[in-house]
Formats: C-alpha cells, sequence, structure tokens
C-alpha cells in the first residue's frame, strides 16, 4: 500500500512532514492571538481599580469586542475563501496588531471599547484562516489532530499572560504591556509572510506529500453563496454548537482572573500560576481532544462515530464545574476549573472539524465565519448577563450552572441537525 492511500505510520513518514511546519505557525499565531486577547481579563482587577469601572463597565468593553468579532468573523470567512489562507491571515494580524497596540493610548471605557472593536475585527480571521489553511494541507483523517495542536496555541497565550502580563506591568506600566505584546505579531507576520504557500505551490512538499495531503476524494472548490450555506441544516448545527459553548469560553477567558482574585484573596503576583496552571490542563485537553477522534478514525470508526463519542465524553467533563464555587482551597478549584476548560478545548477541536468533514473546500471558510458569528452572539449575550448578574447578585453559581449544561445541549444540537455528518452536496440546496 502505498503512502497516498494510507499506508503505515513508517511509510507515510517517507512522504515528508512539512505540513506540520504550517501547523507550528498555526500554533504561534494563535497563542499571540489569546495573548492580545487576554489581556483586558488579567488587567480586570488593574484597571477596574484605575477607572472605577463596575461589572456592567467591564462587560460593556466585553461586548463591544464580540460584536466586531460576529462581524469581523462572517466577513473574514468570505475573504478568507477569495484571498485563500496567506493573504488572508495577513489582513488578520495587521489589524488586530494595530488595535491591541492601541490598548495602550486608552483613557476611558469609550477608547478601551473602540480598541476591543478594532481587536475584534483583527481577530475573528485567526480561525477562518487557521482552518482553510489545514483543510488545504491535510488529509481528513489528520485534521481534528492538526486543529486541535494549533487550537492548543490558545491555551499557550493563555498560559503565558498571565505570567507575562504582571510582571511587564510591575516592571513598567499597563500600557507598555500592551506596546510590548503588540511586537510579537509584527514578528510572525514576517515568518509567515516568508514561508507560507498553498502546498501545490510550495517548494519544501515533495511529490509524496502532496500525493498524501490530497489522499481524499477531490470536490470543486467554487465559490458558494452564504444564501445556499443558510439553508443547509448542517450549517447550523456547526453554528448552533458554537452559540452553545463559545459563550463559555468568553466567561473563562474574560472573568476568571477576576474570579481567582476575589474568591481566593489573590493579587496581581500570586494569582498568575493558578491561572496558568489551568490554561496548561486546557492545552492537554485541545491534543487529545483531536488526537482521540483521529485515533478511533484510523481504528475504522466512522468520523461521525469518532467526533461525538469524543465531545459526549467531554461534555460530561464540563459537569463538575457546576460546583466549584463551594471549592475553598485553590488548588482545587484549578483541577475542576481546568477539567472543564481542557474538556471545551477538546470539544471545540472536534467541532471546527464538522465543516471541513461535511462542506467542499469552497465553503469551509464561509460556514466557519456564519459559526464564528453564531458564537460571538452568544457570547455578546453571556458578557452582559454575566456583568448584570455579578452586580446584582455577587455570585457566579448561576454562570457555572450555564457553562455545566452547554457541552450536552450542544452536542444534541449537532446530532439531531446532522445525525450521520454526510457529506453536504451544496448544488442540491436551494438558494435562499
Amino acid at each position: 500500500m502505498d503512502a497516498g492511500t494510507g499506508g503505515t505510520v513508517g511509510q507515510v513518514a517517507k512522504v515528508g512532514r512539512y505540513r506540520w511546519v504550517v501547523v507550528a505557525l498555526l500554533f504561534a499565531a494563535t497563542a499571540i492571538n489569546y495573548v492580545d486577547r487576554q489581556m483586558i481579563g488579567v488587567l480586570k482587577p488593574t484597571l477596574s481599580a484605575e477607572f472605577h469601572w463596575s461589572e456592567s463597565d467591564f462587560a460593556g468593553i466585553v461586548f463591544w469586542f464580540q460584536l466586531a468579532y460576529a462581524i469581523g468573523y462572517l466577513s473574514f470567512g468570505k475573504v478568507v475563501d477569495t484571498l485563500g489562507a496567506r493573504l488572508g491571515y495577513t489582513v488578520a494580524i495587521v489589524i488586530w496588531t494595530v488595535s491591541h497596540m492601541a490598548h495602550g493610548f486608552a483613557t476611558g471605557i469609550t477608547s478601551f471599547a473602540m480598541a476591543r472593536f478594532g481587536l475584534g475585527v483583527g481577530e475573528s480571521g485567526n480561525f477562518p484562516a487557521g482552518i482553510r489553511a489545514v483543510t488545504d494541507w491535510f488529509p481528513q483523517k489528520e485534521r481534528a489532530l492538526a486543529i486541535g495542536i494549533f487550537n492548543a496555541g490558545a491555551n499557550v497565550g493563555a498560559i503565558v499572560t498571565p505570567l507575562l502580563v504582571p510582571l511587564l506591568v510591575l516592571w513598567f506600566d499597563w500600557r507598555m504591556a500592551f506596546f510590548v505584546t503588540g511586537l510579537f505579531g509584527i514578528i510572525w507576520l514576517a515568518v509567515w509572510w516568508a514561508i507560507y504557500r498553498h502546498p501545490d505551490e510550495h517548494p519544501r512538499v515533495t511529490p509524496g506529500e502532496l500525493a498524501y495531503i490530497k489522499q481524499d476524494p477531490a470536490d470543486p472548490v467554487t465559490k458558494i453563496g452564504w444564501g445556499r450555506l443558510l439553508v443547509v441544516k448542517e450549517t447550523w448545527a456547526y453554528g448552533l454548537g458554537k452559540f452553545l459553548i463559545d459563550p463559555i469560553w468568553w466567561f473563562f477567558l474574560f472573568w476568571l482572573p477576576g474570579y481567582l482574585f476575589e474568591r481566593y484573596d489573590l493579587d496581581l503576583k500570586t494569582f498568575g500560576l493558578p491561572l496558568a496552571a489551568i490554561y496548561l490542563i486546557s492545552d492537554v485537553g485541545s491534543i487529545a481532544g483531536g488526537w482521540l477522534s483521529s485515533k478511533l478514525i484510523a481504528a475504522g470508526r466512522t468520523p461521525n462515530f469518532a467526533r461525538k463519542v469524543t465531545m459526549l465524553i467531554c461534555a460530561l467533563c464540563v459537569l463538575p464545574i457546576w460546583f466549584v464555587q463551594s471549592v475553598d482551597n485553590v488548588w482545587t478549584a484549578v483541577l475542576v476549573i481546568g477539567l472543564a476548560t481542557a474538556a471545551h478545548q477538546a470539544f471545540s477541536a472536534n467541532l471546527y472539524t464538522l465543516p471541513s468533514d461535511v462542506f467542499p473546500r469552497g465553503a469551509v471558510g464561509s460556514v466557519v465565519g456564519i459559526g464564528g458569528t453564531a458564537g460571538a452572539f452568544g457570547g455578546m449575550g453571556m458578557a452582559l448577563f454575566a456583568g448584570y448578574i455579578l452586580d446584582a447578585t455577587h455570585s457566579y453559581e448561576v454562570l457555572f450552572a450555564i457553562c455545566a449544561s452547554a457541552y450536552l445541549l450542544a452536542l444534541l444540537a449537532v446530532h439531531l441537525l446532522s445525525p450521520r455528518l454526510a457529506p453536504v452536496r451544496i448544488e442540491d440546496a436551494p438558494a435562499a
């Protein structure tokens, strides 16, 4: 059996592994994306004290980021489908890096909201471009693992941020922290532009690796309008899944630092390690979720079985977070929250593969954009609700209950709308 049709692990190794260099680039971009994104959460106690923000004030700033993310995600899906991953990613990171550094000039709620809006527009391009790159560079059986690895960059960014940013604030101030971390995006863009190409055009890709990448049945790469995608139930299987789980991750990202500050009486010098530990555990979950479903497929299970069984296991692992507020020991709480965030990342890695599992290549970026927009709208609602609940009750109990139940509901929605994860025939779908 030749490597182009699967082969053994040893045979596969002979065809080349440059596609994993691409994953490393995507991993790095996602880590930078999350450093820039999470800084507002890490700096929440500092900024709230300086600017006298209420929980609702902070929620409003988060809301504007997520509104921009919703708009940008939908737009960047089409941008990536039109321009490809190389140019699409370039546009995204230029916008988000400039906006991130603009935070250093902010003087109040309005200017922070404006900077967050620009950041949301730019950062919304990360996952449509990254998933399009994975679709171009990987066969179906490796996509969940590839996405799980690059998605793990989110957790690396989330680990680095609470360790690095407090040091920058203590050494300099919070404004300089935004300027210094903005340099990461500039460096990454230079590397990306120098070495990324489509596999058909890349001089480092061997004929054997190119054949391995293209082992799946060919599908036409044609422009597909949103009108046709919006009437396909598989679009909404993905979109509703994102609507239900993305707000939970946003909540973890923006409110966990404040929760640890308040619940366990931590400060800028002491909360970094517990928060970093939570996202270190998350990193393991992201890779494990992609590995498990890929392993099941390699063992002969269908993608439908592999994705959904993995997602069910993840959904069950989130349930204990319902009771975390009653945990008095900070490190026990870290384990409970870390299990939930790891399960989110594993669930998300598999959910992210669904567009490439069932849609033709020419529609993947657009479907990912539609799902990302749905998730961002869910996040907007969660932000406003969290601000209201915390100002009114000063308790996280209701919010953690929502976190615990969201993943089972998301899996149910995916299964009801796409019970077999069968490939979609877009040409048979009526235009909306």
